[in-house]
């Protein structure tokens, strides 16, 4: 039996025919409902990922059409999260999931945008799938992945209330960045260019700043008392960004790289005035299970509002088209989902 699956293929996506994947023991097979399109995505696409995994699709919320494993049935709604730890080896037992050599190798087969996909057993058994309760939609299930990913980003920043923090970047990432810091009490700026994107952070953030038309520097000595600010993540995956990042940052303040830079790219900075000053420069990429399940409570609580960011949904047959519109960065969140009627 064949069905549609998403496949890379020279700066854009096309939609094949492929083999619907068979069960083993122990594994289930989603019937995917929701899948978000990522800038990790985007840039395995059209620019140059430097990470292990080269498939798309990972922001997963589906239907469980099948299973040969006794913790799920046909039907249960799911969030699945596509990299698992061992929780066992030297990384895993330091907390530094990630760095896990099995975390970077586990995924769903064929890839998270298809019409089905395989959970394999390790998935399951190490918490990579998640019921999710029926007050929360499929689109929004899909957000627990990137909204997980920033609640580690944000609380390794350890925000304080008040602590003034600049996101560089008002895309999806960039906004569940904003709302998390938000909810901790933080006086959040924003560096955006795009029209929609800096209208909307408006609505949460102290100030928004168009670097092409105003002296971000210059606003935020202005916002501080002449410091800079506690913390600066970066949203976007362009070096330059960074350099402005440690510009931007106060005596003893932190930058945090959170998008995914491109292989091979270098960042000029003197490495004289980061140690002077003590700026400590973090990185945080994907999360694991623990904030998984934050990101899960934070969507039912309705304490974050992930809904009001998805702004365009494709079926999977119009993947194409789906990944376009997200890499000119046009709207807010771009989700594909199955083939039901479209908002």
């Amino acid at each position: 039996m064949f069905m549609k699956s998403v496949i890379p293929s020279e700066n854009k996506v096309v939609v094949k025919e492929t083999e619907k994947p068979s069960l083993k023991e122990g594994e289930i097979l989603v019937k995917l409902k929701a899948c978000g399109i990522c800038g990790s995505d985007l840039e395995k696409v059209y620019g140059s990922y430097g990470m292990v995994s080269k498939r798309v699709g990972h922001e997963l919320a589906g239907v469980v059409e099948e299973s040969k494993n006794n913790k799920f049935k046909k039907n249960d709604r799911v969030f699945v999260h596509h990299h698992v730890p061992c929780y066992s080896c030297y990384y895993c037992k330091k907390e530094d999931y990630i760095l896990c050599e099995i975390y970077q190798k586990s995924n769903v087969e064929p890839n998270g945008l298809a019409e089905f996909f395989l959970v394999p057993e390790h998935n399951i058994e190490k918490g990579g799938v998640i019921k999710i309760p029926d007050k929360i939609s499929f689109e929004e299930a899909s957000m627990i992945e990137p909204l997980a990913c920033c609640i580690k980003a944000v609380n390794k920043l350890n925000v304080k209330k008040d602590d003034n923090i600049i996101v560089i970047g008002a895309g999806p990432a960039g906004m569940m960045n904003i709302l998390l810091l938000k909810n901790l009490g933080a006086n959040v700026f924003s560096i955006e260019i795009n029209d929609y994107r800096m209208n909307l952070a408006k609505k949460y953030c102290r100030k928004v700043i168009n670097p092409q038309k105003e002296d971000a520097e210059k606003i935020i000595k202005n916002e501080t008392e002449d410091r800079g600010a506690d913390a600066v993540l970066v949203a976007v995956s362009s070096p330059k960004a960074v350099e402005q990042a440690l510009k931007l940052v106060r005596k003893g303040g932190k930058v945090m790289i959170f998008g995914v830079p491109p292989k091979n790219s270098s960042i000029n900075v003197d490495a004289n005035y980061i140690f002077s000053n003590e700026i400590s420069i973090l990185t945080s990429g994907y999360s694991s299970e623990k904030e998984t399940n934050e990101a899960l409570k934070f969507i039912s609580s309705g304490k974050i509002d992930v809904s009001s960011l998805i702004t365009h949904t494709f079926r999977i047959d119009e993947a194409e088209k789906a990944f376009d519109m997200a890499h000119r960065g046009e709207g807010m969140k771009v989700v594909i989902i199955d083939n039901r009627e479209k908002k």
